[in-house]
């Protein structure tokens, strides 16, 4: 417990000034998190991040993670970043046939995804902070929230397994808990910041977020017990890897922009 501890507030101490003060160091920061992350998935599928399959997924990754502000870079060539995709699907099809299907087409399918996976979540991570200080903290306040519910109000009235099959010691109850939680988060936001969102509709909001951050946990969870493995990595002792801690967000992040609260 000792060890979690120090390892959050260090985490904390590195994380927050970078994005309190945003910018590029933000879009730095997404991006050495992405490549840990992308790092952390290829591992789990025992794919050489130095292999051919592996240096091609992080170069899809940090195109997927361009900045808007530099995006135009592309169109000066007359590219777009689906065309990209497409050429790095082409080379991966390719790489199968002439590594005689021993890099098969399931691994050509697992590098493209698990480099949207981790791409598109922190791209929105650093598009977030862009639009306000305010709504990154929004965010990990409603995830902490569900969390610290889902864990406190389960261990308390917990009786019935959310999905036992993937993560056996969630239950419904606790589920039901965290969305509670981060209800209470969305209010103080309302009445405390100057959030650009209306009370019920930011329940509303926040209601799908706390949900599908818990979704997000659980993808996470399924990776992890398909690879046979306890953590996504170590790099974070105490805690496991970068997709332990920031599997929620991944989906919350997008799903922001998808409400167009920001």
């Amino acid at each position: 417990m000792k060890q979690r501890i120090l390892t959050g507030v260090i985490a904390a101490a590195l994380f927050l000034p970078i994005v309190i003060y945003g910018g590029m160091p933000t879009v730095i920061l997404a991006y050495v998190l992405a490549t840990v992350g992308l790092y952390e998935l290829l591992k789990m599928r025992k794919i050489n991040f130095l292999s051919i399959p592996g240096i091609l997924s992080f170069i899809i990754l940090w195109v997927i993670m361009i900045p808007k502000q530099y995006q135009g870079i592309w169109s000066d060539f007359y590219y777009s970043k689906i065309e990209l995709a497409i050429l790095a699907v082409f080379l991966y099809l390719i790489y199968t046939v002439i590594t005689k299907n021993r890099f098969t087409f399931d691994d050509a399918a697992f590098c493209i995804f698990a480099a949207v996976y981790a791409g598109i979540g922190f791209y929105f991570f650093y598009e977030t902070r862009a639009a306000g200080l305010v709504y990154i903290f929004y965010s990990l306040f409603i995830i902490w929230a569900t969390d610290s519910g889902a864990y406190f109000l389960g261990k308390a009235f917990g009786k019935r397994k959310l999905w036992p099959e993937i993560s056996p010691n969630k239950t419904v109850e606790g589920s039901l808990g965290g969305v509670i939680c981060a209800l209470i988060v969305a209010v103080l936001f309302v009445i405390f910041t100057d959030i650009d969102a209306a009370l019920l509709e930011l329940m509303g909001i926040t209601a799908v977020l706390s949900v599908f951050g818990q979704l997000g946990d659980l993808v996470e969870s399924a990776f992890k017990r398909h690879y046979n493995v306890k953590d996504s990595g170590n790099i974070l002792p105490g805690h496991g890897g970068i997709l332990d801690r920031f599997d929620s967000l991944i989906f919350v992040w997008p799903l922001l922009h998808f409400f167009h609260l920001l």
